[in-house]
């Protein structure tokens, strides 16, 4: 081991006589583990599952059923790869089979923020063919990919030029295709917030919507009570019935999910007589170990006639304060006088509930949610389907190599607008620790490698092997908003001798800790109880969850 330690320190050395080359950083593997208190309190029996079913920054699921096979895409917003696509045959064991975008050209994230990209896709099929439509904000509008197997490869985006945002499709048995969004009333807004849900003809020949588009709910359930943000809307068809649901509310507390129905496709549309049909907005907020902000729902119906649904929620650890983002649950939806119930008024989202009358599936390889550990050694020839960049669609600064994962380090922070050499993962956990093996020779100041935990660019904390005016060091910068510099402010350091370190953060809801040890040795904490409310959504707004990886960052220039 010690062989090995000296040639990744040498590999990582600049080359002699060839002018300010930046050093590469070299992680020898990654290690996440977490535990909420939540998976001491709660266990899922044999014929139970928990919620959620997909842990951590895996909002706005869309769902679909073909044959004995379910498939789920959630957002990704500004992340690259992006739209993971999972498959399930039991609704409660999800593996990641792809991402929809996958290669550079497909879309332009560049320096666009972490909270814009992707909104709320849709996952469709029809005769042979799987549809994907969602929409690119600040970076081309609403569009419609296609595919012949979910896992992809995904064609480019087929842009239209309809306005809003958050189109899906329904398929009639008719042969007919619609595409519905959430856009602007007709008329000027009434007040702030208010929006509609619009449906025109699509065709998939052409991939574009045609014919006359027309408002099929405006505001919300309750026009007088000026409801907001109605969106994400979803049509499928059962007894007779067109039935529309969509998420109205605003993505936060009052977030909820609400129903309508239809004998004509293109409406009119009444909504229930209770809604919403899902929302948590009239609990205690002091309950213990809640689940808030549940809300943007799709249905599937499995081959006995079950109806499921799933949707986003958040796990604060206090307060309204979570640092992982919105999630994907699943719950069984209710027939009652030909309408639709996922919660009755003042229920709580179970966290353990009867699994789905489906033949049991092995646990996905990479664990979804509940206690886990999972380690990455990179000895693959290809990287885990969930780690992902941060708006880079390039990918040429980091690659498997010699047993480790390299990464160039380049002169761009993780606070900038640019194309950052950071790797991420999800932060499934409020309670988690993350640890890796870097090897690292920083050549000149400026120049770092390590671990970023990053809620976006202007909120984050970083830990990192690096070089100062006074020689090598180990230190934690942090950045708290856009008024701090570009790479955060150095925090805490302590000097280091060596090119081999073992890093660690270790997160405690509310409280983070920062690590450090040689090659063998024992740790050191080089800070210990930081506030770790800075990482939140609360705290630092927009629509994601944090992330948590290696990067490499070269000294000079943003």
């Amino acid at each position: 081991m010690r062989v090995r330690a000296v040639i990744a320190a040498l590999l990582a050395l600049p080359l002699l006589g060839a002018g300010p080359v930046a050093p590469v950083a070299r992680f020898a593997w990654f290690d996440y583990r977490g535990e909420d208190p939540v998976d001491r309190a709660v266990k899922a029996g044999p014929d139970a599952y928990r919620n959620p079913i997909l842990q951590g920054f895996y909002p706005d699921p869309s769902i679909l059923r073909v044959g004995r096979d379910y498939y789920l895409v959630n957002s990704s917003f500004s992340y690259f790869p992006g739209l993971p696509v999972f498959h399930s045959r039991d609704l409660v064991s999800w593996t990641q089979i792809g991402n929809a975008i996958d290669r550079p050209g497909q879309f332009d994230f560049k320096q666009i923020s972490l909270s814009r990209g992707i909104f709320a896709p849709d996952i469709g099929y029809r005769a042979g063919t799987f549809y994907l439509a969602g929409t690119c904000v600040d970076c081309g509008g609403n569009f419609v990919m296609t595919a012949k197997s979910a896992a992809g490869p995904w064609s480019d985006p087929h842009w239209n030029a309809i306005d809003g945002i958050d189109p899906s499709l329904f398929f009639d048995a008719d042969g007919s295709a619609w595409i519905l969004n959430n856009g602007p009333p007709e008329g000027k807004p009434l007040y702030d917030g208010h929006r509609a849900i619009w449906i025109q003809r699509f065709d998939t020949a052409t991939l574009k919507p045609v014919g006359a588009r027309r408002v099929i709910v405006d505001g919300g359930v309750h026009p007088a009570d000026k409801p907001i943000w109605i969106e994400g809307p979803h049509l499928f068809r059962k007894d007779g019935w067109y039935y529309l649901i969509a998420a109205e509310g605003g993505t936060a507390e009052n977030h909820s999910e609400v129903a309508f129905r239809s004998r004509s496709v293109t409406g009119p549309y009444e909504p229930g007589p209770v809604n919403p049909i899902l929302t948590q907005r009239t609990l205690d907020p002091g309950r213990p170990l809640p689940i808030t902000s549940t809300g943007h729902a799709d249905f599937v119906a499995t081959p006995k006639g079950d109806w499921w649904s799933v949707f986003l929620g958040t796990r604060p650890y206090k307060g309204d304060f979570y640092t992982i983002g919105r999630e994907t649950f699943l719950l069984p939806v209710r027939w009652q006088n030909g309408w639709p119930e996922v919660t009755a008024p003042g229920a709580a989202i179970p966290y353990v509930h009867r699994r789905p009358d489906l033949p049991h599936q092995p646990a996905a390889a990479a664990p979804m949610n509940g206690a886990f550990h999972v380690r990455d050694d990179f000895a693959g020839g290809s990287l885990a389907r969930y780690w992902v960049q941060m708006r880079a669609t390039d990918t040429g600064w980091r690659r498997l190599a010699q047993g480790a994962l390299a990464i160039d380090a380049r002169p761009v922070a993780i606070g900038g607008t640019g194309q950052v050499s950071f790797l991420g993962r999800r932060l499934q956990h409020h309670w988690a620790s993350a640890e890796t093996r870097l090897s690292f020779a920083p050549a000149r100041a400026g120049d770092r490698a390590g671990i970023a935990l990053v809620q976006d660019t202007a909120h984050f904390y970083a830990l990192s092997l690096a070089r100062n005016a006074g020689g090598t060091v180990i230190e934690i910068e942090k950045r708290d908003g856009g008024g701090d510099p570009a790479d955060g402010v150095v925090i805490a350091s302590a000097p280091f001798a060596g090119a081999t370190v073992r890093l660690r953060i270790v997160t405690r809801g509310a409280a983070c800790d920062f690590l450090y040890a040689g090659a063998d040795g024992a740790w050191h904490v080089l800070a210990k109880d930081l506030d770790a409310t800075l990482l939140s959504t609360k705290h630092a707004g927009g629509f994601i969850g944090a992330m948590i990886g290696p990067f490499a960052r070269a000294g000079g220039e943003d």
